[in-house]
Protein backbone atom coordinates (compact mmCIF):
# COMPACT_ATOMS: atom_id res chain seq x y z
CA UNK A 1 0.00 0.00 0.00
CA UNK A 2 1.31 3.35 -0.58
CA UNK A 3 -0.27 6.76 -0.02
CA UNK A 4 -1.29 8.78 -3.43
CA UNK A 5 -2.10 11.95 -3.80
CA UNK A 6 -3.63 14.07 -6.95
CA UNK A 7 -3.39 18.02 -7.48
CA UNK A 8 -4.14 19.33 -11.21
CA UNK A 9 -8.20 19.72 -11.10
CA UNK A 10 -9.61 22.79 -11.33
CA UNK A 11 -12.43 24.74 -13.99
CA UNK A 12 -11.30 24.85 -17.40
CA UNK A 13 -13.54 25.83 -20.84
CA UNK A 14 -14.42 23.67 -23.59
CA UNK A 15 -11.42 23.14 -25.45
CA UNK A 16 -9.00 23.49 -22.87
CA UNK A 17 -6.48 21.47 -21.13
CA UNK A 18 -5.37 20.03 -17.92
CA UNK A 19 -2.75 18.01 -16.57
CA UNK A 20 -3.32 15.93 -13.41
CA UNK A 21 -0.16 14.53 -11.09
CA UNK A 22 -0.34 11.45 -8.46
CA UNK A 23 2.12 11.84 -6.60
CA UNK A 24 3.03 8.34 -4.86
CA UNK A 25 4.66 7.63 -0.94
CA UNK A 26 6.72 5.09 -2.25
CA UNK A 27 8.79 4.01 -5.48
CA UNK A 28 6.38 3.72 -8.88
CA UNK A 29 8.84 0.98 -10.37
CA UNK A 30 7.55 -1.14 -6.67
CA UNK A 31 4.15 -1.14 -8.30
CA UNK A 32 2.69 -2.84 -10.89
CA UNK A 33 0.31 -0.47 -12.36
CA UNK A 34 -0.89 2.77 -11.69
CA UNK A 35 -4.49 4.45 -13.35
CA UNK A 36 -6.67 7.27 -13.33
CA UNK A 37 -9.85 6.89 -12.86
CA UNK A 38 -13.36 9.27 -12.67
CA UNK A 39 -16.46 9.20 -11.47
CA UNK A 40 -19.55 12.02 -12.34
CA UNK A 41 -22.54 12.24 -10.07
CA UNK A 42 -24.95 9.59 -10.52
CA UNK A 43 -22.43 7.44 -12.79
CA UNK A 44 -19.99 4.39 -12.12
CA UNK A 45 -16.80 4.48 -11.79
CA UNK A 46 -14.89 4.30 -15.05
CA UNK A 47 -11.22 3.59 -15.74
CA UNK A 48 -9.87 6.04 -18.01
CA UNK A 49 -5.76 5.38 -18.41
CA UNK A 50 -3.52 3.13 -17.20
CA UNK A 51 0.00 2.70 -16.96
CA UNK A 52 2.75 0.00 -16.13
CA UNK A 53 5.72 2.23 -14.59
CA UNK A 54 8.54 -0.26 -15.35
CA UNK A 55 7.69 -0.55 -19.16
CA UNK A 56 6.04 2.56 -19.63
CA UNK A 57 3.25 0.72 -21.33
CA UNK A 58 -0.01 2.41 -21.44
CA UNK A 59 -3.64 1.58 -22.04
CA UNK A 60 -6.85 3.96 -22.60
CA UNK A 61 -10.34 3.63 -22.54
CA UNK A 62 -11.74 4.44 -26.20
CA UNK A 63 -13.29 7.43 -25.05
CA UNK A 64 -10.12 9.76 -24.05
CA UNK A 65 -7.84 7.75 -26.48
CA UNK A 66 -6.17 10.56 -29.01
CA UNK A 67 -7.02 13.26 -26.29
CA UNK A 68 -5.51 12.01 -23.09
CA UNK A 69 -2.15 10.90 -22.19
CA UNK A 70 -0.91 9.41 -19.21
CA UNK A 71 2.56 9.46 -18.22
CA UNK A 72 4.99 8.66 -15.57
CA UNK A 73 8.05 9.99 -13.86
CA UNK A 74 9.63 7.13 -11.54
CA UNK A 75 12.58 9.71 -10.72
CA UNK A 76 9.74 11.69 -8.92
CA UNK A 77 7.57 9.13 -8.28
CA UNK A 78 4.50 10.96 -9.98
CA UNK A 79 2.13 9.41 -12.68
CA UNK A 80 0.67 12.44 -14.73
CA UNK A 81 -2.92 13.16 -17.00
CA UNK A 82 -2.50 15.35 -19.58
CA UNK A 83 -5.96 15.96 -20.88
CA UNK A 84 -6.42 18.01 -24.02
CA UNK A 85 -9.86 19.13 -25.79
CA UNK A 86 -11.43 18.93 -22.80
CA UNK A 87 -15.39 18.26 -23.18
CA UNK A 88 -17.74 19.40 -20.54
CA UNK A 89 -19.39 15.41 -20.61
CA UNK A 90 -15.71 14.50 -18.95
CA UNK A 91 -16.35 16.39 -15.97
CA UNK A 92 -15.67 14.17 -12.72
CA UNK A 93 -13.70 14.07 -9.55
CA UNK A 94 -10.42 12.11 -11.04
CA UNK A 95 -8.35 9.82 -8.94
CA UNK A 96 -5.74 7.66 -9.05
CA UNK A 97 -5.21 4.01 -8.12
CA UNK A 98 -2.00 1.48 -7.97
CA UNK A 99 -1.98 -2.30 -8.44
CA UNK A 100 0.98 -3.61 -6.08
CA UNK A 101 0.98 -7.03 -7.95
CA UNK A 102 0.06 -8.52 -11.36
CA UNK A 103 -2.45 -10.52 -9.30
CA UNK A 104 -3.85 -7.60 -7.88
CA UNK A 105 -4.10 -6.03 -10.99
CA UNK A 106 -6.01 -9.07 -12.71
CA UNK A 107 -8.51 -8.81 -9.74
CA UNK A 108 -8.67 -5.21 -10.12
CA UNK A 109 -8.14 -5.19 -6.88
CA UNK A 110 -6.58 -1.21 -6.70
CA UNK A 111 -4.82 -1.63 -3.35
CA UNK A 112 -4.41 2.29 -2.64
CA UNK A 113 -6.37 5.56 -4.00
CA UNK A 114 -5.88 8.96 -3.42
CA UNK A 115 -8.30 11.36 -2.50
CA UNK A 116 -9.48 12.45 -5.85
CA UNK A 117 -9.21 16.27 -7.92
CA UNK A 118 -12.26 17.81 -9.40
CA UNK A 119 -12.08 18.16 -12.85
CA UNK A 120 -14.94 20.93 -14.04
CA UNK A 121 -15.10 21.59 -18.11
CA UNK A 122 -17.13 24.41 -18.47
CA UNK A 123 -19.16 24.78 -21.79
Amino acid sequence: QVRLVESGGGLVQAGGSLRLSCSSSGRTVDLYALAWFRQAPGDERQEVATIWPNTGGTDYAAAVKGRFTISRDNAKNTVYLQMNSLKPEVSAVYSCAAAASLESYLSSAWGSWGQGTQVTVSS
